[in-house]
């Protein structure tokens, strides 16, 4: 559809606003707790020892987890398929970014629709 035959209600704003900026942390927080709230209980035992958070990125909904320990890293990036499937209903084209502690290694980094690919060795 071209922009110019669009209202301007439909158009996206020219600006945005600190208002627009609380709305989206709201909705960030918001997903971020229905994403945790059904997962199971293995995968939100292993969130709870972790630092993470939802933010969105040129429209992007990205999960990132900093893990406190490479144990719960490589926990975390087993269970990449239990997250993916939470994340998918929100946005098909979600990432997930898992930290490891710092000076273990380099950060683990999905798309929600690659998963499909790696489930046979998720």
């Amino acid at each position: 559809m071209n922009k110019s035959s669009l209202s301007p209600d439909d158009m996206p704003p020219a600006q945005i606003t600190q208002l627009d900026r609380m709305l989206q942390v709201e909705l960030e927080r918001s997903i971020g707790r229905y994403v945790y709230e059904d997962c199971d209980q293995i995968t939100r035992a292993l969130l709870s020892t972790c630092q993470w958070y939802l933010a969105t990125e040129a429209s992007i909904l990205r999960l990132v987890i900093d893990c406190p320990d490479i144990v719960t890293y490589w926990h975390i990036v087993s269970n990449i398929l239990q997250l993916s499937n939470q994340l998918e209903r929100f946005s098909k084209n979600a990432k997930i970014r898992v930290y490891p502690p710092t000076g273990k290694g380099m950060p683990f980094e999905i798309s929600v629709n690659e998963i499909s690919a790696y489930r046979d060795w998720l």
